[in-house]
């Protein structure tokens, strides 16, 4: 039986900003489909043919293999490009590399730093573009996030969510993605590392008409009273080696340890896109407990990154 495939086909996935509630709610259930299937060890290969480009620019471990095994399971093929395999590295421009990348595969992921430089790649790409991470979101992640917690909590609409950390990408996708949901959303991070105003706006106006609620606040402990979820992520990410010291002592008051997640509710989740810092933002006492589910927000990266090669890919 094949999986029920809500085309998406002519869109790129650069944001969950342009995505509807409807189209999210098809790549869940998609995936959820997908997953079924290789838990049945039913074999399922409507890629066969083509071919995923995976540009990085920044190193992965989750992305990469999550989306070339996808890939791979699918019936397609991916090929693993860094910038010394491009001359994107040698100063071609990001427009004329989309064009050539174009005439060769069926899609681009790229997981780079700047988001104007995805845009630009989708903007000459005659192709789909998947946003691998960028300094400004990471819908993937999120959209993983979400199977996650429905696979778990068997709802969405209507939870809390809690983010505690650096107002970052994956806090930009957490808050859109729980908003397009009907999922209350709070963000709580130290002044001056708040997530960007377009974000929190963005995540607002969606909240508006689907019911749920988008807060950003400096109180970790107030933020996480009757959380659903609590999510946390590194408090120093890739490119900002040179502010860890600083990091971590602005940081130290927002980790997740067995004090606060008492304000949760009983039946909380915890959730972190790894790589964990262990004792850093979370201590190895939550994040290796029974309320954690990182290792089932990682393997859910393949089956959501599967959902979404297939919807953008599909006839």
């Amino acid at each position: 039986m094949n999986a029920t495939v809500h085309s998406l086909k002519g869109k790129d996935l650069l944001t969950l900003i342009d995505f509807s509630s409807e189209e999210i709610h098809d790549l869940l259930t998609l995936a959820s489909e997908l997953k079924q299937k290789q838990l049945a060890g039913q074999a399922y290969t409507p890629l066969t043919g083509k071919t995923l480009a995976m540009i990085f620019e920044k190193p992965s471990t989750r992305t990469r293999v999550s989306f070339e095994v996808g890939m791979t399971q699918l019936g397609g093929h991916a090929l693993y490009l860094n910038s010394n395999d491009l001359q994107i590295g040698r100063g071609e421009t990001i427009a004329d590399t989309a064009r050539v990348l174009s005439q060769y595969v069926d899609a681009i992921m790229i997981r780079t730093f700047a988001h104007s430089k995805i845009e630009e790649l989708a903007q000459y790409a005659t192709v789909p573009v998947i946003n691998g991470l960028t300094d400004d979101d990471h819908p993937c992640q999120a959209l993983a996030d979400l199977l996650t917690i429905y696979e778990t909590k068997k709802q969405l609409k209507g939870l809390k969510l809690v983010y505690v950390g650096d107002g970052n990408n994956v806090a930009h996708g957490l808050m859109i993605a729980a908003a397009k949901v009907g999922m209350d959303c709070t963000i709580a991070c130290p002044v001056g590392y708040e997530p960007k105003e377009q974000y929190v706006e963005a995540a607002i106006e969606v909240a508006k008409q689907t019911g749920s609620q988008i807060v950003v606040t400096h109180s970790p402990q107030e933020a996480v009273k009757h959380a659903d979820v609590i999510y946390t992520d590194v408090w120093t990410s890739m490119g900002q080696e040179q502010e860890s010291q600083q990091r971590l002592a602005v940081f130290q008051p927002f980790q997740v340890n067995e004090q606060l997640v008492k304000q949760a509710k009983p039946d909380y989740m915890f959730l972190h896109c790894l790589p964990a810092h262990r004792d850093e933002e979370v201590t190895a006492g939550v994040i290796d407990s029974d309320h954690s589910y990182v290792f089932e927000q990682a393997g859910n990266r393949l089956h959501v990154q599967k959902a979404i090669l297939l919807s953008l890919l599909s006839c």
